[in-house]
């Protein structure tokens, strides 16, 4: 770890050297104005822990189909699974709660993420574990603009897993009998013919990964048409969207699986007098899937190769037998006139029949959006005095409309006539059913409502006392439901409202001051407790503008030093509504009125607790905003320490005696007791630099991050399997010693309790010394990752020559574990066999084998979480590569196109890691692609 580290400084100290080692310039000028909580801000006068990206321009250089790949490689402290300091943000899109599912990034403008607490508590409780601010485009003071975009590509598979052929799977699940002291289950013809190939329905031989079912590539297309114009009265912005895509499947119903998607934003802004604005927004997506029944990808990784043959082919039924040509001839299921569907009496339906006779699913997505904004200016009654309002509506709705027909499948029984084999009889299984008409299936829709309103001031006193204010509230409230009868729907609204305030003050850009604040609300939790005060204080000096340092330093045209504590209160990590209340339940273990009906007794479930409260975020940071040699050198960094106070438990270890739950009648209640710590320090560095026409830019952002659980409720017989003390992503397991050689290795060993073993078995550590192996001996690993990792990091490079640009993007992750324990590992008795089998143990192989020995049952000793099983998870992705060329503007002199890029493109091309065999395999799943893609931009 610490080698690659110094691997890392060198080569950041030789990219720095790069770049200032000549005459250096200056960075492009970046967007004076930054979307913030409920207002803009100049970007000047941020306090940290806001970052933005403009999608705009990222798009002339990077065309993404991900919104939030916009953030990698330029936000420090947000990881590439969307999460901000380790905790999953709030979106918002146009200031309402929305899912950035539904944007495409030709939509968006900017997006601003808000990290520290002073940044992000106006948005009260929903708002505490961060947010993102996604900012759509809007119209311009210009003449109507008409832009196209239009792209295509192929998704190309990086790998597959790699499964034993039928005959190798038999040879060795015989291997596992034997291990097991059981009589071998193939014999040798049977695994001669099926590695000869001699009758494959008879001695079947399943490969799913080959142009049987799947093609080699599939396909992605879309077009994007942008609108937009208008004076100062009224300006429009209108975006049309379609894309489509297909599948890899080239077998039975699903070869037409496939995705059509349509998006149409529109926006308007309207100056209705000099001090009243208002504005609509409107967005409307259609998203429809089709899909063929059948789990194939599922079955792939389960189904043995030599189990049964898919397909019969009827010219091998026996000719003469009436029996059988009656199934054929009364058949709904005749594939391709030629073959009947396989199965057995343990797989009455299964993927391959499904996937040709079961029917398919048609999924339907719809969403519409709507939100109208109003702005006045109260100017002529304070200056600086200004009122915004916002109301939104947004509607989706999810619905299937399905086609499913029951089928009967076929195992045969073979004979030999005349040196050819023949099925002589079928065993039918189910019955074919017929249906002529679709059906709805599954349902759900979800509604939000947003409102909010505000007061801002801002004034400007002796042209250096900048004052500003903010007095809101603010909230919204989501229903949902998951079926056609609401029997799915949520009992209670998901809900948030709080008001807020915020007032500023810096003196000339150099000394600065905010306090922001939240009053929040919750019905999750008792009357009494449901409302509290969440606020924060910020400072930031302006060293640079100092005439002492601007003296003594030049090279340094901006160094601020920024500060904030904050101690926000929310439910987010409240999991439910009414936990406050206890409750009982009917016991029917005893009851009341012997001989009479009725009468039973009540338990309690859970006690009450009516001084349960908000949990808390209490945070300190300080940060630091640099820019060296005219901004050809941009730091940005923070350091945070973050305490969440309060989280909820049953308390029985702890908090409660023991006999508060006592079996069938338990009184403990939820409290707020434990708390975690997170700590970290994130960065983002920007280069900049031009040399003759080359214009090169570098960037490098990331995060340190570091967690504890500082109180937890548990008393543990050993100190060592405490998890206070330990990282809140802490992984626990056992400590491999190797496999047991022998019989004497095991009899020598500590006894463990998982089941009986033998030679070629895991052997674990007797860490309490007690002579047995269990649960006591589990010990802590490392970090698990399910939060964030120790160090994650993006880089981005780009070049420009002339008319062509090179754009590059990658991200990296280091200091975290995981385990090989998916089913291409953890082989259990008769599952499907991996190629990591090659390295089983056997008495010839003792001390090379990298596999426990084969066995025939579930494995429990062996198939347990420990260091065996344990690799570390550190990789680098390059996420992506773009070439974009940009015509010469002489060429549209004289035709009605104002200008045309064209671009070639790759997504997830390659993985840098120890483990990348692994990283690159899906098992049981759809395969991880690589992504060519060519587009074009146009503007008329």
């Amino acid at each position: 770890m610490n080698g690659k580290f110094i691997n890392i400084s060198y080569i950041f100290i030789a990219v720095l050297l790069l770049f200032t080692s000549t005459k250096t310039h200056g960075q492009e000028k970046e967007d004076s104005i930054v979307h913030v909580a409920f207002g803009t801000v100049a970007s000047e006068d941020l306090l940290g822990t806001v970052s933005t990206v403009n999608v705009k321009e990222l798009l002339k250089k990077d065309y993404h189909t991900n919104i939030l790949e916009s953030t990698v490689g330029s936000v420090g402290g947000m990881t590439t699974n969307g999460n901000i300091w380790g905790q999953g943000p709030m979106v918002l899109v146009d200031g309402i709660p929305r899912s950035q599912y539904d944007l495409r990034p030709s939509e968006v403008e900017s997006i601003t993420v808000l990290k520290g607490a002073n940044a992000a508590v106006l948005y009260g409780s929903r708002g505490a574990k961060g947010v993102i601010l996604i900012t759509t485009k809007r119209g311009e003071i210009k003449p109507l603009t008409i832009d196209v975009r239009a792209n295509t590509g192929m998704y190309v598979p990086k790998s597959y897993p790699t499964y034993l052929n039928a005959a190798e799977y038999m040879t060795l699940y015989n291997e596992a009998c034997r291990n097991d002291g059981l009589a071998e289950r193939y014999d040798a013809s049977t695994i001669y013919n099926t590695a000869a190939g001699t009758n494959p329905y008879k001695y079947p031989n399943i490969d799913f990964f080959t142009s049987d079912y799947l093609k080699k590539a599939y396909n992605k297309t879309d077009v994007t048409a942008e609108i937009s114009g208008g004076n100062e009265r009224a300006r429009y912005y209108t975006n049309f969207g379609v894309s489509y895509n297909n599948s890899l499947m080239n077998f039975g119903e699903q070869k037409k699986n496939k995705d059509l998607n349509y998006n149409i934003r529109a926006n308007v802004d309207m100056n209705l007098t000099n001090w009243l604005k208002a504005s609509t927004n409107a967005l409307v997506v259609i998203k429809d899937n089709y899909t063929g029944r059948g789990d194939f990808w599922g079955a792939s990784s389960t189904l043995r190769p030599n189990w049964f043959a898919p397909l019969i082919p009827i010219d091998m039924l026996d000719p003469n037998n009436n029996k059988l040509q009656s199934y054929v001839e009364n058949s709904n299921h005749l594939i391709d006139g030629k073959y009947l569907l396989g199965g057995t009496s343990a797989n009455l339906t299964n993927a391959f029949s499904d996937m040709l006779a079961a029917g398919y699913i048609k999924n339907k997505n719809r969403a519409f959006q709507f939100d109208v904004n109003v702005t006045a200016d109260l100017g002529m009654l304070l200056k600086g005095l200004s009122f915004k309002t916002l109301f939104g509506v947004d509607y989706t709705d999810f619905y299937s409309e399905a086609y499913k027909v029951d089928y009967a499948v076929y195992e045969p029984r073979w004979s030999n006539m005349n040196g050819k084999d023949v099925i002589y009889d079928l065993v039918k299984y189910n019955e074919d059913k017929v249906s002529t008409s679709e059906f709805v299936g599954s349902t759900s829709y979800s509604q939000t409502m947003t409102f909010s309103a505000q007061f801002d001031y801002r004034h400007t006193f002796n042209r250096s006392h900048n004052v500003s204010a903010i007095l809101l509230g603010w909230g919204y409230q989501t229903q949902k439901s998951n079926d056609s009868d609401h029997e799915g729907s949520d009992y209670h609204r998901e809900s948030n409202v709080n008001l807020g305030l915020q007032a500023s003050y810096n003196y000339d850009r150099k000394y600065y001051l905010d306090f922001s604040g939240a009053v929040v609300h919750s019905a999750k939790l008792p009357k009494g407790n449901r409302a509290a005060f969440s606020p924060t204080i910020s400072a930031g000096w302006r060293i640079s503008n100092e005439s002492f340092f601007k003296e003594k330093v030049p090279f340094v045209n901006n160094l601020k030093l920024t500060t904030s504590y904050g101690k926000l209160n929310q439910d987010i990590d409240i999991d439910g509504y009414y936990l406050y209340q206890g409750y009982f339940q009917t016991a029917n273990w005893y009851t009341w009125r012997d001989g009479a009906s009725g009468g039973s007794t009540v338990k309690s479930v859970r006690g009450t607790n009516m001084g349960l409260g908000f949990i808390q975020r209490e945070e300190f940071r300080i940060g630091l905003e640099a820019g060296l040699f005219n901004n050809a050198i941009v730091l940005d960094m923070n350091y945070f320490r973050q305490d969440t106070k309060g989280l909820l438990t049953t308390g029985q270890n702890t908090v409660y005696p023991s006999y508060f739950n006592a079996g069938r009648f338990n009184l403990l209640s939820y409290t707020n007791f434990e708390n975690d710590r997170r700590t970290g320090l994130d960065f983002s560095l920007k280069l900049n630099k031009k040399i003759g026409e080359l214009y090169a830019s570098f960037g490098f952002s990331g995060m340190l991050f570091s967690t504890k659980a500082l109180r937890r409720d548990e008393m543990r017989e050993y100190a060592y399997q405490n998890r206070a003390g330990r990282p809140i992503d802490s992984s626990w397991g056992l400590i491999c010693e190797g496999f047991f050689e022998n019989d004497a290795d095991i009899a020598n060993h500590a006894t463990q309790t998982y089941g009986a073993v033998k030679p070629g078995d895991l052997k674990y550590k007797d860490v309490n010394e007690d002579g047995l192996i269990d649960s006591k001996d589990e010990v802590y690993l490392g970090h698990n990752n399910w939060s964030t990792p120790p160090f994650s990091y993006g880089v981005n490079l780009t070049l420009k020559w002339k008319n062509f640009t090179f754009f590059a993007l990658g991200s990296g992750v280091s200091g975290a574990i995981g385990y090989k324990n998916s089913s291409y590992y953890w082989i259990k008795g008769s599952s499907k066999y991996s190629d990591v089998v090659w390295g089983r143990w056997t008495k010839e192989t003792a001390a090379t084998a990298t596999f426990p020995r084969l066995t025939t049952t579930d494995g429990s000793n062996n198939y347990r979480q420990s260091t065996f099983w344990q690799y570390k998870n550190n990789r680098f992705d390059l996420t992506k590569v773009q070439l974009t060329y940009d015509l010469p503007e002489k060429l549209f002199d004289k035709i009605f196109l104002n200008d045309m890029s064209v671009y070639i493109s790759g997504e997830n091309l390659l993985v840098l890691s120890k483990e990348r065999k692994m990283m690159e395999r899906s098992v049981g799943s759809t395969p991880q692609n690589r992504f060519f893609n060519i587009g074009f931009t146009t503007s008329f």
